[in-house]
């Protein structure tokens, strides 16, 4: 396939004697090259020769995706990609029935590998499984299907600016989601140079974040970046997440070194700025990570988090386990150590609140889910008697002939 530059030369390197690659099927991974700039290691070389695909001929990672149109980063640039592809060759020999099915959906931070489609043109064949996955549930309350936000992130950025009233729910369920993605959460306060109050909101979040690294940044005064960096190394991706208004565009002009994204003034009525991002996009740091903004999102609702609520919440299970019976409901029962611990307060009460809204939460999205994969199956079973029944009929008229 041809690169962006309008050579034909496949991005994969050849020895350091300048000899031809062997007749391998699929390149070794010391032979692999990808966009380093955009997260591409030995580690993730490895991947892509543990994930080959008939047709896969370039690593690439996902940069944007939009609607229609995805921009994958390559070791030779940027390429804009049709999306969904419009097909691909079958192997040489095959039936064309045989053509292999369409990629999964990409999002922000996929690696893919990139081949041709049926017009020769550059496509993504194939999504490589994802090493963590950033999700929430859709924004609608009826829906049961989770909202893929970012993928292959190491580092979740969660935005708390000092201009506004600390939201505590809205902050545990981020990090509730940030844990369950398998990457690491991170908390970073913004705007520290606006309030007195920077101090006294500093103390909430560590006390509220269970936990998690707090870094307190300025990026108008260059305040705390260097910190910030530290807890992204090269090659590894941060992804920010917070609301509209709240310096996330700012901030990363600031770890950029130049404006990358634009910057809106926030209304002082209700502390609300208008979406200055648009979209998820990977934007590259001179210390060699990789930064991901997102769009401003108002609500986060969890998507099956089991995995993340017990990360932000173990203190909670310690005192389960400490409970006289196993299966306390934590309410009247006699030797409940929740009700002690919530007696002499050395468990908060709105935590616990939080806690059980949470869990609420997320037992009527399974019971969503459960109802929806009901109805799938109960779909798929009738079609098949109605098959069988057409088929019997069928043989039944075959008969009487």
């Amino acid at each position: 396939m041809k690169n962006p530059s309008g050579s034909s030369a496949n991005p994969i390197q050849q020895s350091t004697d300048n000899s031809p690659p062997s007749g391998d099927r699929h390149p070794a991974p010391d032979r692999l090259s990808g966009p380093v700039r955009y997260g591409f290691t030995e580690a993730v070389a490895l991947r892509f020769a543990a994930h080959p695909v008939d047709g896969g001929e370039v690593p690439a990672r996902v940069v944007r995706a939009d609607r229609n149109r995805v921009v994958a980063a390559t070791v030779d640039g940027l390429m804009r990609l049709p999306y969904p592809p419009a097909g691909r060759h079958p192997a040489p020999g095959a039936h064309p029935a045989a053509a292999p099915a369409p990629p999964a959906v990409p999002t922000a931070g996929d690696w893919v590998w990139l081949g041709q489609n049926r017009a020769g043109e550059p496509a993504i064949v194939r999504v490589l499984p994802r090493a963590s996955e950033l999700s929430r549930k859709r924004a609608y309350e009826a829906s049961s299907e989770a909202q893929v936000l970012a993928a292959n992130i190491d580092v979740v950025g969660v935005i708390v600016p000092v201009d506004r009233p600390l939201t505590h729910n809205r902050l545990e369920r981020t990090l509730v989601a940030a844990w369950d993605s398998g990457a690491t959460p991170l908390v970073i306060i913004t705007k520290a140079d606006l309030a007195d109050i920077a101090d006294d909101v500093v103390g909430k979040v560590i006390l509220q974040a269970a936990g998690v690294d707090v870094v307190t940044t300025s990026a108008e005064q260059g305040d705390g970046l260097d910190e910030l960096l530290t807890h992204v190394l090269p090659g590894r991706t941060l992804v920010l997440l917070g609301p509209s208004g709240a310096g996330k565009s700012t901030l990363i002009n600031a770890l950029a070194g130049h404006d990358v994204q634009s910057t809106g003034n926030v209304r002082a009525a209700d502390g609300r700025g208008r979406h200055t991002t648009t979209s998820r996009e990977l934007v590259p740091l001179p210390n060699g990570a990789v930064l991901m903004d997102t769009p401003g999102v108002r609500g986060f609702g969890l998507f099956d988090a089991d995995d993340g609520m017990g990360e932000m919440f173990g203190d909670l299970e310690e005192l389960f386990g400490k409970c006289r019976f196993s299966d306390c409901a934590h309410d009247k029962e006699p030797g409940c150590a929740v009700r002690a611990a919530l007696e002499d307060e050395s468990l908060d009460t709105r935590r616990w609140a939080s806690y059980l809204k949470l869990q609420r939460e997320l037992a009527a999205l399974n019971r969503r889910h459960d109802a929806a994969a009901r109805r799938a199956y109960q779909r798929e079973w009738h079609q098949k008697v109605a098959v069988a029944g057409r088929s019997q009929r069928a043989a039944e008229r075959y008969g009487k002939r």
